[in-house]
Parts: C-alpha cells; sequence; structure tokens
C-alpha cells in the first residue's frame, strides 16, 4: 500500500518553528501497529492519520496514541486545503475519539473548534514543583482538566526560565503539564510552556489542546473572550483563542516542510 505523508509547522507561517507534525493520508485507516511505528518513524510529538473514507482523525506520539492533538488537526486540514479537497472558506469534520472537530479554512489561518475543558482547581503537588523548577516561584493557581495539570505562575519570566527535571517528573504520575503567566508583550495576552515526558514529549514546541485550557482559566483570569497566546518554546509558536460556550475556537498559520509517498509493502 502507498500512501501519502507530509511534515507540517504548525501554529507557524515560517519554515522550523511552530511545531512539527506528521500527517499520513490513506483510503481507510491504519492499523494501530502501523500507525504507531510511523509515527516512531517520524520522530516528532504527534503524527495524525486520516482515513478518507469515513475522515477518521487519529494522532500517535513515538509512544502512545492521544485522544486530541491540535496542531496534528491543524496540519491536517492544511494539507487537504494544499491538495485541494478542502477550499477557502470551507469547513471538513474530522470524527474522532474527542468527538467530531469542525476546522475551517481562512485567509488568516486554520480555525478549530474543540471541546471547552472542564478545570478542576487542585493543591500543586510540592514534589512536581521541583521536578518542574518552580520550588522558589509563585504559584497563583493550579488546576486538573481530565488527565494533565495547569499551573499559573507569577510572570512570564518564570515560564521562559523552566528547566525541568525530565527523569523525576517520570517517576511521577501524569499525562502534561502547561505552565503559564500573563504576557509582558502588549501584542500577546498569555506565554505558556508544555511538558509530556509520559507520552514521550519532553517539551512539546506549541500545544493546541493546552490552549483550550487556557483559554477557560485566562478568559475569566483577563476579562477577554479572545485571547493571543505565546508558547516559549526553542521553536515558539501563536496561537489565537476565541472562548464560547460550547467550544473553544483555536486559530493558526501552518506551512509544509516536505511531503512524500510511503510504501508500507516493504515493511
Amino acid at each position: 500500500m502507498i500512501v501519502d505523508i507530509y511534515q507540517v509547522d504548525a501554529f507557524s507561517a515560517s519554515l522550523f518553528q511552530g511545531n512539527p507534525a506528521g500527517v499520513c493520508i490513506s483510503a481507510s485507516m491504519l492499523d494501530e501497529a502501523t500507525m504507531l511505528a510511523i509515527a516512531e518513524e517520524m520522530a516528532v510529538s504527534e503524527t495524525a492519520f486520516l482515513a478518507l473514507d469515513t475522515m477518521s482523525l487519529r494522532w500517535f506520539t513515538p509512544k502512545v496514541e492521544v485522544a486530541l492533538c491540535g496542531h496534528g488537526t491543524l496540519a491536517t486540514a492544511h494539507v487537504l486545503a494544499e491538495r485541494g479537497e478542502v477550499k477557502m472558506g470551507d469547513s471538513v469534520t474530522f470524527n474522532t475519539q474527542s468527538g467530531p472537530l469542525e476546522v475551517t479554512v481562512k485567509r488568516e489561518g486554520i480555525a478549530m473548534a474543540f471541546p471547552v475543558p472542564e478545570l478542576a482547581e487542585v493543591t500543586p503537588n510540592p514534589s512536581r514543583l521541583e521536578a518542574l523548577g518552580l520550588h522558589g516561584s509563585v504559584i497563583r493557581a493550579s488546576y486538573c482538566f481530565g488527565e494533565k495539570e495547569l499551573l499559573v505562575v507569577d510572570s512570564e519570566d518564570d515560564v521562559k526560565a523552566l528547566s525541568p527535571d525530565f527523569a523525576a517528573l517520570n517517576t511521577q504520575p501524569g499525562r502534561g503539564v502547561v505552565v503559564t503567566a500573563a504576557s509582558s508583550d502588549n501584542t500577546v495576552d498569555i506565554v505558556s510552556r508544555y511538558f509530556a515526558p509520559w507520552v514521550g514529549v519532553n517539551e512539546d514546541p506549541v500545544t493546541g489542546s493546552a490552549h483550550c485550557a487556557l483559554a477557560v482559566y485566562w478568559s475569566q483570569a483577563l476579562s477577554k473572550k479572545q485571547l493571543i497566546g505565546y508558547q516559549a518554546s526553542t521553536r515558539g509558536g501563536q496561537i489565537k483563542m476565541t472562548l464560547s460556550e460550547d467550544h473553544v475556537l483555536l486559530q493558526g498559520q501552518t506551512v509544509t516542510v516536505f511531503s512524500g509517498k510511503l510504501d508500507l509493502s516493504k515493511k
């Protein structure tokens, strides 16, 4: 079987910035072992797999399948638009483990309607703070959303200075943790970084799904429904968030790095 495969830098209009995602498009869904093997081979934080017969979309890190991936969804819609299968102004709905995800191709970027996560306030774990390098920082708020955590710290400098001990994090239960603060740049509302060594991604460059939780927290904290977020990883990337009652609209730009054909008969 020959399948089309791409690498796309998501949440960036320039090469080598944003979050690189693999995109594999096939007539029908591949088996899980093959998808995991492809994700390991691509060696990026997530590879998206789209089956055209059902418009089913799944995402794999090099180690596990994930239930929701923002940059992989953005990258997949971008590829469909470049292939001419989705036109400017059109919407497409992907069937996923997290329910139907509607994505719209706009001139100013691709917009994705994602579920609104529920935040539950929790007491910060001292061992987690130590491993993250936050033991001397002011923690303004701490929440969980699903299996993941959101930590609000005092300043943008605290976010940018983080140098986690990933070995120590891996000894603790977890799935992912986003650390965030208000931005000191008047063109951006918030900054964040996201760590997920538990799923094989020490630091994710730009994390769409985490910005759903960030939109919920910061829209209330800043009294704004529309926000601009910057994820301050080494690569960096920007996401526009709009919170409504039934979804979080995430919007970003994309650029294709390369495309090719994968011959699965050789495996």
